[in-house]
């Protein structure tokens, strides 16, 4: 009997319970996906488009007399595969041009074997070709990123413009480019302590290497109290430097055949002769410089005579720039490739080498400017302008150089050269 009424009891119990939820059913709850975290991959690091954790990287620079078989023969490459990575690659780069000191990397398998995948070679700091050495034997070329950087920089000379960079601690380069672009304006064998510049330009880097400059965009030159202005501005597609009126730095000639060099001896109707211990005229201007140095041409022109002078001027070279202006080159070491009588030559372009032949006390060139005819100081030449900015690219070119302008004049000229970033 107890039996029958606990059971029924349990019975009543589950049913009201039931009930009790089917009446007053629970409130339902939103679900919540939670969503695994993502799993993030780290992006490769690359080198020379290798991502370098899947190798075991050596690097190291060419040894002298190193060649690629002495390397590559050393890990295991046959002489058979070096063979055919030196005949493909010569379109892309000659195996016998690597030099000595020049970097290079072997990628190698991360495995105890160690054995050679990928020969690396740096050109220089920007450029590079990458060797293959699987069964496929490709071979290609690749560059280095490369960060450009907006810099200025001034200074006040103290001696030379290439001395006062590389004290200061500024890439040297900037000093041939402002020589480049007051070529035809600025005698910079000229330049006096106490001259000033300020510059902005744009400086490359290649892992925080500077690698040289790009663009100057704008830059004073304060010569004997003079200011000279340049800015860079596009007219027909090709850029130029004009200077705060619109006329164009280039002129016909260039202000001295040869760079960075000192005049020795001017112009003169009566000097004292350093061989000869005698005065006669020197109708030229001697510029002192190694022997080597290149010479250029100072204007477009036509060779007209090279050989050499047995009555002091050693080995020389006429060139005929127009029917005004011819120009002469004496004590050369030997010619530029090509160089003969009824060559055309360009601006610029070398000519010869800097020697000490004939009657030389040193190593130096003897450069002669002829005006119809007869000897005149080169230093006196007056040279004709080239175009200079269109009128009607005249408004765009003055907004232009007046923003530039503004930007120059936020940079102080300091007793010492100055960079920022």
């Amino acid at each position: 009997m107890k039996k029958y009424i606990a059971e029924g009891v349990l019975t009543f119990i589950t049913l009201s319970i039931l009930v009790f939820f089917i009446i007053y059913p629970p409130a339902k709850k939103d679900i919540i996906l939670v969503e695994p975290e993502p799993i993030i991959t780290p992006e490769p690091v690359l080198k020379f488009g290798l991502p370098i954790d899947s190798f075991f990287v050596e690097k190291s620079s060419i040894a002298r007399n190193q060649n690629l078989s002495d390397i590559l023969s050393k890990k295991g490459v046959s002489y058979q595969t070096i063979d055919q990575l030196a005949r493909k690659s010569k379109p892309l780069f000659d195996v016998r041009k690597i030099k000595y000191k020049n970097p290079y990397y072997l990628f190698l398998s991360r495995d105890t074997v160690h054995q050679p995948l990928y020969f690396v070679y740096e050109i220089d700091p920007v450029d590079y070709v990458v060797f293959e050495l699987n069964d496929s034997l490709d071979i290609y070329r690749g560059q280095k990123p490369i960060e450009t950087k907006l810099k200025t920089a001034s200074g006040t000379i103290q001696s030379s413009l290439w001395n006062s960079m590389t004290d200061n601690n500024v890439n040297p380069v900037l000093a041939i480019e402002l020589s480049e672009i007051y070529a035809w304006t600025i005698d910079f064998f000229g330049i006096q302590k106490g001259d000033k510049f300020r510059v902005i330009y744009e400086e490359r880097y290649v892992d925080s290497t500077s690698v040289g400059i790009g663009r100057i965009y704008a830059s004073q030159f304060q010569h004997m109290n003079e200011d000279f202005y340049a800015f860079l501005f596009e007219q027909d597609s090709l850029e130029s430097f004009f200077d705060e009126e619109g006329k164009s730095l280039r002129k016909a000639f260039l202000k001295a055949p040869l760079r960075f060099s000192r005049i020795s001896s001017r112009f003169s109707y009566s000097r004292m002769h350093p061989v000869l211990k005698y005065r006669r005229p020197h109708l030229g201007i001697d510029y002192a410089a190694p022997t080597g140095t290149p010479v250029q041409s100072i204007g477009d022109g036509i060779v007209t005579k090279k050989g050499y002078q047995r009555s002091g001027g050693g080995n020389y070279i006429y060139i005929k720039h127009n029917s005004v202006y011819t120009t002469c080159y004496m004590h050369l070491n030997g010619y530029a490739k090509g160089i003969a009588p009824g060559v055309r030559v360009k601006q610029g372009q070398v000519i010869g080498y800097v020697g000490k032949t004939g009657l030389a006390s040193g190593p130096h060139l003897d450069f002669r400017v002829f005006r119809n005819g007869s000897p005149m100081d080169p230093l006196k030449v007056k040279a004709p302008p080239v175009e200079p900015v269109k009128e009607e690219n005249l408004p765009n070119y003055n907004l232009f150089k007046d923003s530039l302008m503004n930007e120059l004049q936020k940079v102080s000229f300091p007793e010492t050269i100055a960079v920022k970033n």
